[in-house]
């Protein structure tokens, strides 16, 4: 209820006692607390005010009593509910700046279904110039010794108010039906860094709880602490803001609880406490456990690849052989482990490219790191980003949870692009941004995460060929390209098959759990002579057949035809012998494999010689340098032939 609702006092004020307490020579007002109004006043209150009645009828209680709002509760509260109260603690100052020194009575009176209270109020300082010896002073002096008693007791009631409100560790004010404030603790003054001052008297929601943290306005019909008071049920938030004098959110969780006077809702009381440290410790909680969540994830993707990989490696713990192309691949393997350069390894499958790009990551300094095989001819092109970058939950149809990408689990340490050449043309590009700036985003996810990577990359293409094609980016060729390392293969270096199938055979024996039948010096002359299309991996499958089908500790090597040496330079020989010139039409492949058992005969023939009347040139009625030119092309090894001769 405002003023402006109140009735006129002519038209409630039909009771006589009042009448004549309302023209009694002592100031009185009275006044309507809910709306903390000054219905009345009397002469005698004008001229100890020193205001006008129409003045003080348009002024409110609380302005009268400026700066003693909480004080004033107490007294107001304590005569609505006792139906008196009396207090010196109410001081008044006159617009000419006079103090006074008061004394209040209060009553509460019912009019027209209305609670309003009759104060009395009288100068202290003037009361004790006055003259006490009358029977009616004597009679003033009982009363008076009544109210001071009264006095007493409100005020210890008071000051106990005070004192829990005061010793209170949450911010605690009030409100009234309107939502203005009725007063604030000085635990609330502390954390909002407004002063009880500032707030009581005002509309409390547009100062402190206008707005929620993203700066979106909060209006007040949305708002808890109003709805209490509207509703009449106690509202509980766990966290929002409320906001300080300086401009800055604490975050809160608060109680409103109505409060109810005669059943009817007056207003609430707002319970707050500041969790803005407590958030921020739960906020970086719930980091570092998603931290620990990702890092968890991690190891146990981690483990599982180590157990792939030892299951994967076929105890191919070392690179054996004794060729010089072996010896030069450990060369450059020494020399090139120690920096974090890209190498792209080149030859045909079976070569043993996947032994090298271990040797390199195990000879490095991130050999405590875990080396990451990728195998990009397996992997099903739709996949190749979230294989290599990861994705997030809900990302697209089928991620159900949060995935770590190869690059993000080799990040420390070496990442192995095996049969590179099949990474789609789309890819390349965001293939090439990450080996660049060591950054990328996860599928789904806009944050960029940075990694420190070593990449190695192998494969069985001519990448040269597959860029002039069109199916290789050129500047991604030139960054895998850093340090080139070539595995020759098995046909071009047979020193390496003896000791290669000593290995392969005490290896498998072992695994199998089977006796280890002898390797003779014949079965390791015929595993020489043949031309191993699948190179060491072709051995290795031939040895460990040869080894279970073995009878009394005799192996039996099932060497196909085609691709032996012996019988096809025999089968040469004897054609130019008789002069006969086998025809048929041969294949391309065919054709190349025809000339390069052609040159390499000739240069067993002459022992690796190319130049001079004894050379392989000679023999094959080519120049030299056209002999040269086709010998590298081909990528035969002059020096496994003996060859001690420099290119001219």
């Amino acid at each position: 209820m405002s003023p402006s609702e109140i009735k006129p006092i002519e038209a409630i004020i039909d009771n006589l006692h009042l009448q004549a307490l309302l023209a009694h020579t002592h100031p009185t007002l009275l006044i309507h607390p809910k709306t903390d109004s000054i219905v009345f006043a009397n002469q005698a209150a004008a001229a100890l005010l020193g205001r006008s009645i129409e003045e003080l009828k348009s002024s409110s209680v609380s302005a009268l009593h400026k700066g003693q709002v909480p004080s004033l509760v107490v007294f107001s509260e304590a005569a609505l509910y006792h139906g008196f109260a009396w207090t010196r603690g109410l001081d008044l100052t006159r617009p000419d700046g006079t103090e006074l020194k008061l004394e209040h009575e209060a009553r509460s009176v019912i009019l027209n279904d209305q609670e309003y209270l009759t104060v009395t109020i009288s100068d202290l300082d003037a009361r004790h110039r006055r003259d006490v010896d009358s029977e009616a002073d004597d009679y003033l002096r009982e009363g008076i010794s009544e109210w001071r008693r009264a006095e007493r007791f409100f005020r210890e009631i008071e000051r106990e108010n005070q004192l829990i409100l005061g010793a209170a560790g949450e911010g605690i004010y009030g409100v009234n039906s309107d939502g203005v404030t009725t007063f604030v603790n000085p635990a609330a003054e502390r954390m909002l860094g407004w002063t009880a001052e500032d707030l009581v008297g005002r509309e409390i929601h547009s100062i402190i709880h206008h707005s929620h943290v993203d700066g979106e306005p909060y209006h007040a019909e949305h708002c808890p602490i109003y709805n209490a008071f509207r509703e009449g049920i106690v509202r509980r938030v766990d966290d929002e803001v409320f906001w300080r004098s300086d401009g800055k959110p604490i975050r809160v969780e608060y109680t409103s609880t109505p409060i109810r006077d005669h059943g009817l809702v007056v207003g609430a009381v707002i319970v707050f406490r500041d969790i803005t440290e407590r958030k921020i410790a739960e906020e970086k909680l719930h980091a570092a456990l998603a931290e620990v969540d990702r890092l968890r994830e991690r190891l146990e993707l981690e483990n599982a690849y180590l157990q792939e990989e030892i299951l994967s490696t076929n105890n191919h713990h070392e690179i054996i052989g004794q060729s010089d192309a072996i010896q030069g691949a450990l060369k450059q393997i020494d020399l090139v482990a120690p920096t974090d350069a890209n190498v792209l390894i080149t030859g045909e499958s079976g070569t043993g490219k996947e032994l090298i790009a271990r040797a390199i990551h195990q000879a490095s300094t991130r050999s405590d790191r875990v080396l990451v095989r990728v195998n990009c001819a397996a992997i099903p092109h739709e996949l190749f980003e979230s294989e290599f970058f990861g994705h997030v939950r809900g990302a697209f149809t089928g991620a159900v949870r949060d995935r770590v990408g190869r690059f993000e689990l080799a990040d420390g340490g070496t990442l192995f692009l095996d049969e590179v050449g099949e990474i789609p043309l789309e890819l390349q590009g965001k293939l090439l941004r990450v080996l660049q700036d060591q950054r990328f985003e996860r599928i789904g996810e806009e944050r960029t995460r940075e990694v420190n990577v070593r990449l190695i990359a192998a494969t069985n293409r001519d990448l040269r060929e597959e860029v002039r094609l069109g199916r290789f980016r050129e500047d991604l060729y030139f960054r895998l390209n850093v340090f080139p390392i070539e595995c020759r293969p098995l046909r071009e270096r047979p020193d390496d098959i003896p000791p290669l199938a000593s290995h392969f055979l005490r290896n498998i024996c072992q695994r199998l759990n089977i006796a280890q039948p002898t390797l003779t010096k014949g079965q390791v002359q015929n595993l020489q002579n043949y031309g191993w299309p699948g190179n060491a991996r072709e051995l290795e499958n031939v040895i460990e057949r040869a080894a279970i089908l073995a009878r009394d500790g005799k192996l039996h090597f099932d060497l196909p035809d085609l691709g032996r040496r012996d019988q096809r330079s025999m089968a040469n020989a004897d054609t130019k012998a008789s002069g006969q010139t086998e025809k048929g039409i041969l294949t391309r492949d065919e054709l190349r494999k025809t000339e390069y058992d052609n040159i390499v005969e000739a240069l067993r023939t002459t022992q690796g010689k190319i130049f001079g009347a004894n050379g392989a040139a000679a023999l094959l009625d080519v120049k030299p340098t056209t002999l040269a030119s086709r010998i590298k092309k081909l990528k035969i090894d002059r020096r496994s032939f003996g060859s001690t001769e420099t290119t001219q």
